[in-house]
């Protein structure tokens, strides 16, 4: 009798306490729903292959910031991070691969061991080393990536992606034998990487091999079919070949898997326009410069591409005003076209050719010789020994004495 009351008490009790809200029933969900840090990686593996570098990149951060010491996690995220600064454009380029170049520090810090994260420290470097102003801090970022890529094949052998991006910095130091015979070696070991694929056709491409090139470009797509960036790669080749109708074949393709996943890229409509510059079809080129502004309306890298094929297509006048804008920049009102202020861009090797072209062009003019000038002294004192530059302003110098101009 004792314990029947007992159980009664209880049973009344745990109804109180549920009617109340004191006592939650079993399997009940939890109030805030957590995510595993594993969770949000298997997204970021499933994003990349679908191509979606930036849903990737989102997802593998939230995963670093569910599991901050796993460094396996923060490399993958530095990888995706310098893949990503393919398709970005010059500025917006730096800071990615910046940003990509504190996570594998990080993760080199939390995994001392890690064959690849110091493989993936050895292409993160790689890629910087590019993306800097000053040759000299780009030298010093290619013999980092150097030691880093010999660590990561010391510390295992048959790492296929040690060896590729070993490979990779190889041909990026201009030793293109021993690049050839690594990267090779890499694809052996790992035929069904992406990056062992891409690397070779990287150092066939750098020496001249473009259609084997191509080949190995085409072998990385088929593995991982939906990255624009490999596209890209192998129109580029195609055009040098100049084979146009190819290479206007891929960078649509390229164009066409962004659209199915909602990226809105510039870089594909911008390298379908240099085609078509090329072949002397400047509406269409314009029109395509046009499309990858109305994705970053913003950006003066890609006002510098539409002065460019203005300039090439003789349209000197619309030409000077969306290059002021890429070099110098322009507010709002100094930009009625489009009715956007832009940041001008820092004279350095990607900016370079909007700065000489725009010094051309003003000088061309005669009554604005003392802006094209100052362009000129600023070129003249960041590449004294660019005997090509050197060259162009020479020639304007002696245009704008033509008019009479004393600076």
């Amino acid at each position: 009798m004792l314990l029947w009351a007992g159980l009664i008490f209880i049973g009344i009790f745990i109804l109180l306490g549920l009617n109340q809200g004191a006592i939650k029933p079993l399997f009940s969900p939890t109030p805030t729903p957590t995510r595993s840090a594993d969770s949000y990686r298997l997204e970021g593996e499933a994003s990349y292959l679908a191509g979606d570098l930036q849903a990737a990149e989102e997802a593998y951060q939230a995963a670093h910031d569910n599991n901050p010491l796993d460094a396996q996690v923060l490399a993958e995220l530095a990888r995706i991070q310098t893949y990503r600064s393919s398709l970005l454009t010059t500025d917006l380029q730096r800071q990615k691969l910046s940003q990509a170049l504190e996570n594998i520090e990080t993760a080199v810090e939390l995994d001392p061991l890690s064959s690849t994260v110091h493989a993936i420290h050895a292409l993160v470097l790689d890629w910087n080393a590019f993306a800097v102003d000053f040759s000299s801090e780009g030298t010093k970022f290619l013999v980092q990536a150097e030691e880093a890529a010999i660590l990561a094949t010391q510390l295992d052998s048959t790492n296929p992606l040690a060896m590729a991006y070993r490979a990779e910095v190889l041909s990026d130091q201009q030793r293109w034998i021993e690049a050839r015979e690594l990267a090779e070696l890499a694809v052996e070991l790992g035929p069904n990487l992406m990056d062992t694929h891409r690397v070779l056709a990287t150092v066939l491409e750098a020496t001249g091999f473009y259609g084997q090139a191509i080949e190995e470009y085409k072998k990385a797509a088929q593995i991982e079919p939906n990255f624009t960036f490999l596209y890209i790669k192998i129109g580029q080749n195609y055009r040098v070949l100049r084979l146009y109708d190819e290479a206007l074949k891929y960078f649509d393709r390229a164009a066409t898997i962004n659209d199915v996943l909602g990226i809105q890229d510039p870089l594909p409509y911008i390298a379908i326009a240099k085609t078509y510059t090329r072949q002397g079809e400047f509406f269409i080129a314009t029109r395509n410069v046009e499309r990858a502004l109305s994705f970053d309306p913003q950006n003066p890298d890609i006002y510098g591409v539409l002065g460019i094929v203005r300039t090439d297509s003789r349209n000197f006048e619309d030409a000077i005003p969306v290059l002021i804008c890429a070099v110098l920049g322009c507010t709002a009102e100094e930009n009625p076209e489009f009715d956007l202020p832009v940041a001008g861009l820092d004279l350095s090797d990607s900016s370079l050719q909007y700065y000489l072209q725009l010094s051309s062009l003003l000088a061309a003019y005669g009554d604005q010789c003392p802006l094209a000038y100052e362009l000129m002294d600023d070129i003249e004192a960041a590449f004294p020994e660019d005997e090509i530059s050197m060259g162009v302003v020479a020639e304007n110098r002696v245009v704008c004495a033509s008019f009479g101009f004393d600076p």
